[in-house]
C-alpha cells in the first residue's frame, strides 16, 4: 500500500473503510457501510485540508443496488419533465452518468434528487446535460471507457502508485529540459519531449499533414526518447498535426496515460479514425489501425480547465482555456515544490470568437512559456472579425446570385463550426438569404460534439445551446451530406448553396471530390478559410495553379480550375499583434520565451520583436535542440 494512503487512513476508523485504490492522482476510499457514506461527518473534508488532495468516498461496489434494480429507481426519483436519456453505470467504481435534457430538474433543489439517488441506490451520480445533437463517436467512447471498466481501475491505480510512491522521498539535484522533437521552426507535427529527473512526458505528439517520409511525423529516435520510460503525455488540443501521432505509441506498447479535456479526447478520436479511414480509401497503409484509437481512448484522463492535477511524481498539471478550438488548452506544468513553472499554450486564440473566450493570461506563478508562432511575422495582422464577416457575407451573397455553389474546404474542428455560426447569425440579421448549407461527414459529427459540451464554449453561444430555438447549430440551413450519394446529389442536383466539408488544406476527403466536380464552373466558388503549408492540394489551388492531375490507379484525371478562388481569413490562431499582448499581459511575466510552431522567419521574428520590446529571454529552437529552462 502507498505512504500516502496509509496516512489517510489514519484518520479513517479501520472498520469503516474495505479497500482504498487511486484513480490518477485522486484517492477514492470505498466502504460497505451505508451510515458512513451517507454521512462522513466531515471526515473526507477534514483529509482533504490534510493532504490537498481530492479525496472521494465511495459505496463498495459488492453492495450497491443492481445497475437494473438501480435503474429503475432512479427513473421513480427524477421527474419526467427532466427528460432522462442513458443510464450508464460504471460497475467497478460504484459511478452511475444520468443523461438529462434539463439537468437542473434532475439534480433537484440543492441536490436533493441526487441524495436520494445515493440514498436508494447506493451509487454516486452524476448528472450530464443532454446534447442537442446525437454523437456516435461519444457514445462508442463511452461504451469503450464502460466495457473496459475494469481495466480502467487497475490502470488508473497503477498511474496513482507511479505519482505517489516516492511521496516522502527527499528530491535532489533537480532540473528541467525540453527537447523539439517536431515543430521547431514548422508548423506540424507538434511534439515536445520534458525532461526532470523523475519524469519524462510529451507535450503533444502529431503528425505533420502535408509531410512525406520521416519529415510526416515527431523524431522519436532522437538519443533521450526512450517509449519504455515515457509516463505521461499532454495533449493541448485535437487537432491532427498535435494529436494524431499518439495511437501509433500504443501501437508500439505505450500504456501510460494522455492528460486532456473530454472534448479534447472526443474530438481527437474522431480525427485519428478519419485518418485511418482516407489512408484506406487512398489504397495507402494507415500507420495505425482503429485498435491503436481505442487504446488512446482507454488511456485517457481527462481533466476540467483549472483542475490541479499530479501527473508525476513531480510535476502538477493545470489546464487552462486557449480558446482555439472546443476543448483546446494551455499547459501549466508546476515542477518540482516550486522549483520551475512551464507553461505551454499549444495552438492559442487571445481573442474572442463566436465560439470561445479569449485564451486565460492569470496563472498562479510562472518562469517559461512555450508559445506558437504560426501567424507571428511581421506582416501577420489578421482583419478585425467584422471585416472578414463582411467579405465572407459579400462573397457568398453574390454568388449564391449567379446561381453558383459556394465549396468551403474546413478544418472539421473549431473552423468548420466557427463558419456555421458566421452564416447562421448572417442567415438571422437578414444579410443572407436562407439557402442550404451541405454539412459534409465529419464536420457534423464535430458539431454535435460542440452541443455535448456547452461549458467550453463562451457564454453567449452556452445560452442559445439551451435553447432548441436559439442553438445555430440546429438551425435548418444546415443540411448533414452522410453518403457519398447524398453528396453526388448535392453536386448535381442541389441549385445554389453552400458546402462545407473537410480537409481543410485539400489533402484528402470529400473537399477534394466535391472540387473536381465544381472546378470547372466559373459561377462556383471556392473560399479558403484556413491556413495553407507548402505541399497541399489548397495551397497549389490558391497560388494560382490552374491545371490539375489527379491520378487513381493508373487513370489519370485533368481538372481544370475555372471556378472563382478567395481566402477569408476566419483564424482560430492569434496574428502577431495578439500572440505579442498575451505575452505581455501574462500574470506573473514570463521570464523566458519558446517561440516553436511556425515558419523559421516567423518564429525568428517573433522572438526578436518579444525580446526588444519586453526585455525577455526569446529563443527559437531547432527540432532535436534541448534547452535547459532551470
Amino acid at each position: 500500500m502507498a505512504e500516502i494512503i496509509k496516512e489517510i487512513l489514519k484518520f479513517v476508523p479501520a472498520s469503516k473503510v474495505s479497500d482504498a485504490a487511486f484513480e490518477g492522482a485522486n484517492i477514492v476510499l470505498y466502504t460497505k457501510d451505508k451510515e458512513f457514506f451517507l454521512d462522513d461527518k466531515g471526515l473526507i473534508r477534514q483529509i482533504v485540508q490534510e493532504f490537498k488532495k481530492r479525496v472521494e468516498l465511495r459505496m463498495d461496489p459488492t453492495v450497491t443496488l443492481s445497475p437494473e434494480k438501480a435503474e429503475k429507481e432512479i427513473k421513480k426519483i427524477l421527474p419526467e419533465e427532466s427528460g432522462v436519456g442513458q443510464i450508464l453505470f460504471d460497475a467497478q467504481r460504484s459511478i452511475v452518468i444520468i443523461e438529462a435534457e434539463k439537468p437542473g430538474l434532475a439534480i433537484g433543489k440543492q441536490g436533493s434528487l441526487l441524495r436520494e439517488i445515493r440514498e436508494k441506490t447506493l451509487w454516486v451520480p452524476f448528472i450530464r446535460r443532454m446534447p442537442a445533437l446525437r454523437s456516435q463517436i461519444i457514445d462508442n467512447i463511452r461504451a469503450v471507457l464502460f466495457e473496459n471498466s475494469d481495466y480502467r481501475r487497475k490502470f488508473l491505480d497503477k498511474i496513482g502508485h507511479r505519482i505517489y510512491d516516492g511521496w516522502l522521498r527527499e528530491k535532489k539535484n533537480e532540473w528541467v529540459r525540453v527537447t523539439h522533437l517536431g515543430a521547431a521552426r514548422q508548423v506540424g507535427r507538434s511534439c515536445i519531449f520534458l525532461q526532470t529527473p523523475e519524469s519524462r512526458i510529451l507535450l503533444d505528439c502529431g503528425v505533420n499533414v502535408a509531410g512525406e517520409g520521416t519529415e510526416a511525423y515527431p523524431i522519436l529516435d532522437a538519443p533521450e526518447f526512450n517509449i519504455q520510460q515515457l509516463d505521461a503525455i499532454v495533449l493541448s488540443h485535437a487537432h491532427l498535426d498535435h494529436s494524431g501521432f499518439i495511437p501509433y505509441l500504443y501501437k508500439m506498447g505505450f500504456r501510460g496515460p494522455v492528460y486532456c479535456t473530454e472534448p479534447t479526447r472526443d474530438v481527437a478520436a474522431l480525427l485519428m479514425l478519419d485518418m485511418v479511414k482516407i489512408s484506406k480509401s487512398e489504397n495507402k497503409e494507415p500507420i495505425y489501425d482503429t485498435d491503436d484509437v481505442k487504446e488512446f481512448v482507454k488511456h485517457c484522463i481527462t481533466l476540467n480547465w483549472e483542475e490541479v492535477s499530479d501527473i508525476t511524481p513531480d510535476v502538477r498539471l493545470t489546464l487552462y482555456n486557449a480558446g482555439h478550438i472546443l476543448g483546446s488548452s494551455m499547459c501549466h506544468l508546476h515542477i518540482g515544490n516550486g522549483l520551475h513553472n512551464l507553461l505551454y499554450t499549444g495552438d492559442l486564440k487571445y481573442g474572442k470568437t463566436v465560439l470561445f473566450d479569449p485564451a486565460n493570461t492569470i496563472f498562479p506563478r510562472l518562469e517559461t512559456v512555450i508559445i506558437e508562432g504560426t501567424y507571428g511575422g511581421k506582416m501577420d495582422i489578421g482583419l478585425p472579425t467584422k471585416e472578414s464577416d463582411d467579405m465572407l457575407c459579400n462573397y457568398i451573397r453574390e454568388t449564391i446570385k449567379r446561381g453558383g455553389k459556394v465549396l468551403m474546404p474546413v478544418l472539421g474542428s473549431g473552423k468548420a463550426q466557427d463558419v456555421m455560426v458566421m452564416i447562421e447569425n448572417m442567415v438571422k440579421r437578414g444579410e443572407l438569404e436562407p439557402m442550404p448549407v451541405y454539412v459534409d461527414g465529419m464536420v457534423f459529427d464535430i458539431t454535435a460534439i460542440h452541443t455535448a459540451y456547452p461549458e467550453f464554449l463562451n457564454t453567449t453561444l452556452r445560452k442559445n445551446i439551451f435553447h432548441k430555438d436559439q442553438n445555430p447549430f440546429l438551425n435548418p440551413i444546415f443540411k448533414r451530406v452522410g453518403s457519398p450519394k447524398e453528396r453526388k446529389q448535392v453536386i448535381e442536383e442541389a441549385g445554389p448553396a453552400v458546402i462545407m466539408a473537410t480537409s481543410g488544406m485539400m489533402v484528402g476527403g470529400p473537399s477534394v471530390e466535391y472540387f473536381k466536380n465544381l472546378a470547372d464552373n466559373p459561377k462556383n466558388l471556392l473560399i479558403f478559410t484556413c491556413y495553407l503549408p507548402e505541399g497541399t492540394l489548397g495551397k497549389r489551388i490558391f497560388s494560382g495553379d490552374r491545371e490539375l492531375v489527379f491520378k487513381e490507379g493508373t487513370k489519370q484525371e485533368v481538372i481544370q480550375v475555372k471556378m472563382e478562388v478567395v481566402k477569408v481569413a476566419v483564424s482560430d490562431h492569434s496574428d502577431r499583434k495578439q500572440l505579442m499582448n498575451f505575452i505581455f499581459k501574462c500574470q506573473p511575466r514570463p521570464k523566458k520565451v519558446i517561440v516553436q510552431h511556425g515558419e523559421s522567419s516567423k518564429v525568428l521574428d517573433l522572438a526578436s520583436a518579444i525580446h526588444k520590446m519586453g526585455h525577455i529571454e526569446t529563443v527559437a529552437p531547432r527540432n532535436l535542440e534541448t534547452i535547459r529552462v532551470k
